[in-house]
């Protein structure tokens, strides 16, 4: 039998306090342009700014990283795309929407409600343009015809421009999912006509519809182009800017450009890599020539880990690690899963060289924009959002105590202090043991990690500390229960829940 998940009436409901602490805000008299750029499955150790072992050559990012303040500590909410994606725009935990596991597809309905308030619509209201480029994968309505098939010649419905940005540019899902056509402001810029796929391991894409303007290997290169414009011409305009740039790579197909092919000495994930970095210096040269760099706050993370796609195996055998010290990979509950790269400059504001080690997540931008812009967030909003604004100042304010994390398979884990608690056995994900890897049963149904002495998550130290374990439990079923980790009154969750996967909650 379904039940309604927000609802467990055994638990007492512990209310956090009377509003969101983030709407406590200071307006800074210029606020400044922001650009988020999120790369695709790159691993925490692919940029030698958080890797000094790692053999992929990174200069622009390392620049960019030296120039502002890099964060080690960084998580994504989820291990995979969709669910991060949907986190970075609302401040909000992915499980709390409607996707409970795994990823939308290309004739997914959009996962982001009209009137829940995104990132995008909130710096709209503080008078910024805002843009998106790249990849969406958080769903739209296509339009259809009599038989049910996408007419591609009518506009979507839903898409970016419903939920804030003031322009839009990109394709519906990862460059593997078709169908595979660029839409701009929500109507099509071709009709596809012809089917493509591509069966190599590492440039896969599944064979689909595919539009005449809309080339593979051009994808990333066009998304960049593209963003250098806006920005170009945004500087002549008063008014600040917004821009989420979503970069579908080094994600599938890895098609690094034909002058970046066997550049990196690996394989065409290491010059993949080292192609995206190459433009993100191309980007942050076009802030620099453009005159707004010292008042633009440029933010270059990740989605979640690296995919094995990039294939370990091969890079290990030359020295790289794409996860660097850290367990697993993309899908993974395990810090390989969902640490990833930080970097946020900031000339203005955050002095060069700086360094965090303080525990952040991607939902964290979205407090980060209210308090820039001097903005309240509605009780209803953000709900699991805190402002980074004190950690760019390098002053005390940071009020994010505990962080939950999300594997591909919808399994958790919580993480407070040193102290990581995962509500499964194994990986939750794609990495030995899987959910689905012969023996996985017999292993403890919880595991607990003192990341501080034990980085690789080598030492489950469940039964030397039960009670450890019980109280983050705890913590973890009060933040599911209350539809929110920040202070205020608890807000609803979105669908229901697999329950069997939630077993812990319900053993008190």
């Amino acid at each position: 039998m379904k039940t309604q998940w927000i609802l467990i009436p055994f638990l007492v409901i512990l209310t956090l306090g009377c509003q969101n602490a983030q709407t406590e805000t200071k307006e800074y008299a210029d606020p400044p342009n922001i650009i988020i750029v999120l790369a695709d499955d790159l691993g925490y150790g692919d940029v030698g700014a958080f890797n000094p072992q790692s053999k992929i050559r990174t200069p622009a990012l390392d620049s960019i990283a030296r120039a502002g303040m890099i964060f080690t500590d960084a998580h994504t909410s989820s291990s995979v795309c969709t669910p991060t994606r949907y986190s970075l725009l609302t401040g909000r935990y992915n499980w709390r929407s409607t996707l409970k596991r795994g990823v939308l597809w290309g004739d997914s309905p959009p996962l982001i409600p009209k009137d829940r308030l995104t990132l995008a619509a909130l710096l709209d209201s503080a008078g910024y343009h805002t843009a998106f480029i790249g990849k969406w994968h958080l769903g739209w309505d296509w339009a259809k015809d009599e038989h049910g098939a996408i007419d591609f010649s009518k506009p979507i419905q839903n898409g970016p421009n419903s939920i804030g940005f003031d322009y839009s540019f990109g394709h519906i899902a990862s460059l593997d999912i078709p169908p595979y056509v660029y839409v701009e402001n929500h109507m099509p810029t071709a009709v596809p006509m012809e089917r493509t796929a591509n069966e190599d391991y590492q440039g896969f894409w599944r064979d689909g519809l595919t539009a005449p303007d809309f080339v593979h290997e051009e994808v990333t290169p066009n998304f960049f182009r593209r963003s250098m414009q806006y920005i170009r011409e945004r500087a002549e305009q008063p008014e600040p800017f917004f821009l989420y740039l979503a970069l579908p790579s080094p994600h599938t197909p890895i098609l690094p450009s034909a002058e970046w092919q066997g550049k990196s000495g690996l394989n065409p994930y290491g010059d993949f890599v080292m192609m995206v970095d190459d433009y993100m210096g191309q980007l942050d040269a076009t802030l620099q020539a453009a005159g707004i760099s010292d008042n633009t706050l440029l933010i270059f993370t990740s989605d979640n880990g690296c995919s094995p796609r990039a294939k370990f195996e091969e890079l290990a055998e030359k020295g790289h690690q794409p996860s660097h010290i850290y367990r697993g990979h993309k899908a993974d509950i395990y810090e390989g899963g969902h640490r990833v790269p930080f970097i946020a400059k900031w000339p203005a504001v955050i002095p060069s060289k700086s360094h965090s080690g303080t525990t952040i997540c991607l939902t964290d931008l979205m407090a980060t924009a209210a308090e820039l812009t001097g903005q309240a967030l509605p009780e209803n909003a953000g709900e699991d959002s805190y402002s980074l604004v004190p950690l760019f100042e390098q002053q005390p304010g940071y009020q994010r105590t505990a962080t939950v994390h999300h594997s591909i398979e919808g399994e958790f884990a919580i993480r407070q202090g040193d102290w990581k608690l995962a509500l499964c056995p194994g990986s939750g994900g794609w990495s030995v043991p899987s959910p689905l890897d012969a023996g996985i049963d017999t292993l403890p149904p919880f595991q607990l990690f003192n990341l501080s002495d034990d980085p690789v998550e080598q030492n489950n130290l469940i039964n030397q500390h039960a009670a450890l374990a019980d109280s983050l439990k705890h913590l973890l079923t009060r933040y599911i229960e209350q539809g929110r980790s920040t202070p205020g009154p608890p807000q609803p969750n979105d669908g229901e829940y697999p329950w069997k996967q939630l077993d812990w909650m319900k053993k008190d």
